[in-house]
């Protein structure tokens, strides 16, 4: 039986669109022109365009498994494995989303204590951290979606930062094209996953969305949207470093804000990290409420014990991974993990339920008398 979402729990369709915005933008955003460089160049910006296009079949596909009538990948999997197995393969993907939301934790921890406060305790940052979540998760799915409205405006601010660097940039950075050859190119596009990792939080919040089957146009917008900022931001970042300075440039974002200059603002980039912790909580809260969302359609543990038991675990996870070698390792394998997890096991659940819907149909048909 499917879990029905009350009315007053729902958000209008066009919301679609500020939750996929903002469930991608993290803090691999501002350091992924450094880690895509070695694979694919200055070629990076084809490869995020055909990630960014491919997403939008994957879109697809979770949209026809979860529509009319609108249900959750907890529902799926019973549907597709049986109730009992269905449980168990849903817990499982509490251990992806904690991941994720790992990930994008301690990331910013990292650019704090790198480019603010070096010597401020991971612990301590963690710590204030986990109770800003708890105060954002525990208002419920609708006042995440307000958290994610305001990610996407703050975010919407850095185009406008960057327009100061194109005064220095260089077109003839970006020649030649298609220079590294496809099979490269190919192979790159297994990394950069670590743009768009967080879309996926859609088969949770599915059936908290008015009328999804007719609202999906949202959802491609807004990972139209984001493939498009993020090609423009490689432009940008590729016009203004030569490819010998960003292959020693981990944070080129921070380093191109710094060439702002203002009378009353010395460090602008400082006003820019805070304000990011505005743009990185909906990936956290909508990580961590898919969390608890799974624990309550597949457990007696009510939501608040498995909030204070996930975002206890993801404190206590954060504070082993003490140096860039640690959180570099981390990060790869959350990059490699999404990476199979939005291209194989997705794809996998839409072949299967379009087996098991056509038997279904098939059974269904065969035990009708006739008229």
């Amino acid at each position: 039986m499917l879990n029905m979402v009350k009315e007053n729990y729902r958000v209008s369709g066009f919301f679609v669109f500020f939750l996929i915005h903002a469930s991608v933008i993290g803090a691999g955003a501002l350091s992924f022109q450094h880690f895509m460089l070695d694979l694919s160049g200055y070629d990076t910006w084809i490869v995020v365009l055909l990630t960014g296009l491919s997403l939008h079949v994957i879109l697809w596909m979770i949209f026809k498994m979860l529509g009319n009538p609108a249900k959750d990948v907890i529902d799926l999997h019973g549907f597709l494995f049986g109730k009992s197995v269905g449980r168990i393969v849903s817990l499982a993907l509490v251990g992806y989303f904690l991941l994720l939301a790992l990930t994008v934790f301690r990331g910013y921890i990292e650019i704090i204590q790198i480019w603010m406060f070096p010597h401020f305790p991971t612990w301590l940052l963690a710590f204030l951290l986990v109770c800003i979540l708890y105060y954002a998760v525990s208002g419920g799915f609708r006042v995440i979606v307000g958290y994610c409205f305001f990610g996407l405006l703050f975010s919407s601010l850095l185009p406008f930062f960057l327009y100061f660097n194109l005064k220095y940039g260089h077109v003839n950075n970006l020649m030649p094209i298609f220079y590294h050859p496809v099979r490269e190119l190919l192979a790159s596009s297994k990394y950069s996953g670590i743009f768009f990792m967080g879309f996926e939080s859609i088969l949770l919040y599915f059936p908290f969305i008015k009328a999804p089957e007719n609202n999906a146009r949202w959802a491609h917008i807004g990972l139209l949207f984001v493939t498009l900022k993020y090609a423009a931001l490689m432009f940008i970042t590729f016009m203004y470093f030569s490819e010998g300075l960003l292959q020693h440039t981990f944070w080129p974002t921070f380093v191109m804000l710094k060439v702002i200059q203002l009378s009353f603002i010395e460090r602008i980039e400082f006003i820019f990290i805070c304000m990011w912790l505005v743009i990185i909580i909906p990936v956290l809260c909508l990580s961590i409420w898919s969390c608890t969302r799974i624990i309550k359609r597949t457990t007696n543990l009510k939501p608040t014990w498995s909030l204070l038991a996930i975002l206890l675990a993801v404190f206590l996870a954060a504070l082993p991974f003490d140096d860039r070698i640690k959180i570099h390792g981390l990060g790869v394998r959350m990059v490699e993990i999404g990476f199979y997890f939005v291209y194989a096991y997705i794809p996998l659940l839409f072949v299967l339920y379009v087996i098991r819907s056509k038997f279904s149909r098939t059974a269904l048909k065969t035990v009708q008398p006739d008229a």
